[in-house]
């Protein structure tokens, strides 16, 4: 086991790191979007609006992470075809992303869901008060609130979703865990490369996990401020 095969083939493994990156913020950007929509929709007045997001939050959350990247990978250009006559073979980078996605607004739904329900009734009838619709009241006042709340579960989705990243080594997207066993098989032995991309997962994970703790501290903080300033007794000396 030669390690210093690492070092020789760095490049490769920071590429690799970099499209990990990029598939995860990709697809958390997707999961956020999604899940507004689903988190909003769950608690909905309208009936036929939380009937299509919980069978969303359901079915996603029901079924295996790889099974729907294969989906959408192996399976969609399928129906695509069926429908249309064409065929196309879609790209293993964006698929993977839109997979990953889709299956993150899945759970970033409930955190969303979680965190509106958990800001005060009289903020959305302050809001309405003023004459804000409902969907503004929501987006312009009650959001913007929850957000707060929802720092903690939401760095630790980013997290799940940069290990989970590792998936769509399967259909080829040339991330971590692909770049190491490509190396791997290239000079038959794995267990370097597989050491090698740990230590990255690690380095990554920690470093995320370390930003979203000092964001955390930050917004309470400047929260806590807020509240001793608001209730603080005036000076009348």
């Amino acid at each position: 086991m030669d390690f210093s095969l690492l070092f020789k083939h760095q490049d490769m493994l920071l590429h690799g790191a970099w499209i990990t990156l990029q598939v995860t913020f990709g697809a958390l950007a997707l999961g956020l979007f999604l899940g507004i929509l689903a988190g909003t929709g769950r608690i909905s007045r309208r009936v036929q609006i939380r009937v299509i997001a919980d069978v969303y939050i359901q079915v996603i959350r029901g079924t295996p992470m790889l099974l729907q990247i294969f989906f959408f990978y192996l399976g969609f250009p399928q129906l695509y075809m069926l429908a249309t006559g064409d065929g196309f073979t879609p790209d293993p980078l964006i698929t993977g992303i839109v997979a990953l996605g889709i299956n993150s607004g899945a759970y970033n739904a409930e955190i969303i869901r979680a965190g509106i329900q958990s800001i005060n009734k009289g903020q959305m009838e302050a809001a309405r008060s003023t004459g804000l619709s409902h969907t503004q009241a929501m987006f312009h006042v009650i959001l913007p609130q929850a957000l707060k709340r929802m720092i903690p579960p939401l760095g630790n989705e980013l997290i799940v979703l940069l290990k989970d990243s590792s998936l769509i080594s399967t259909i080829g997207v040339a991330e971590l865990m692909f770049t190491a066993k490509v190396l791997g098989a290239r000079y038959y032995t794995y267990v370097p490369f597989l050491v090698g991309v740990g230590c990255i997962y690690l380095v990554l994970t920690f470093g995320f996990s370390r930003l979203f703790n000092a964001l955390e501290r930050k917004l309470s903080a400047g929260s806590g401020a807020r509240t001793e300033k608001k209730g603080a007794v005036p000076d009348l000396g």
